[in-house]
């Protein structure tokens, strides 16, 4: 179990000044973001968001997969969702490798034939986007009152670059 000391001891410190138990979890800006997993992304500081104002749902690419529109859908109807964007980024692993490169690190890394996985590689961003934020927009549950724009987030710069 002490795999995950470093982590529980941070913990216990966030929790000896965490005060906002009993919030009421939805989106107090009203806005949703669908962005990548990079770790480089701080969802709510480059939007000069805080706790408690956006939903996030993140994934590899960033993409409008099933399972964020779930969450967009759940968001707009149940947790005061008005504006939703689609960030993925610049130098991102899934838009700059082919699903063979991907495919090929991941066996030498695992030590195991990768050539099953289905990665849902990008091969054009801009064409990506227009794509999610075009499912979104028409999806049967998403009022035309809801705003949704797409943007590339630079990771180098931190801006954000409206492209839909």
């Amino acid at each position: 179990m002490a795999d995950f000391d470093d982590l529980l001891a941070a913990n216990q410190t966030y929790a000896e000044t965490f005060d906002t138990g009993g919030f009421d979890g939805v989106a107090h800006a009203g806005v949703a973001i669908v962005t990548c997993m990079d770790s480089r992304i701080e969802p709510l500081a480059m939007l000069g968001l805080s706790l408690g104002d956006a939903k996030i749902f993140r994934n590899p690419g960033g993409r409008v997969t099933p399972q964020a529109m779930e969450a967009l859908v759940l968001g707009v109807h149940l947790l005061n969702v008005k504006r939703i964007l689609i960030v993925p980024h610049t130098r991102c692993a899934v838009a700059s490798n082919t699903e063979a490169e991907l495919r090929a690190k991941l066996a030498e890394s695992a030590g195991q034939d990768a050539s099953w996985l289905h990665l849902h590689v990008v091969d054009d961003q801009v064409r990506a986007l227009a794509e999610d934020v075009a499912k979104v927009r028409s999806h049967p549950f998403v009022p035309e009152d809801v705003k949704v724009g797409g943007f590339i987030y630079d990771v180098d710069t931190g801006l954000l670059n409206q492209k839909v």
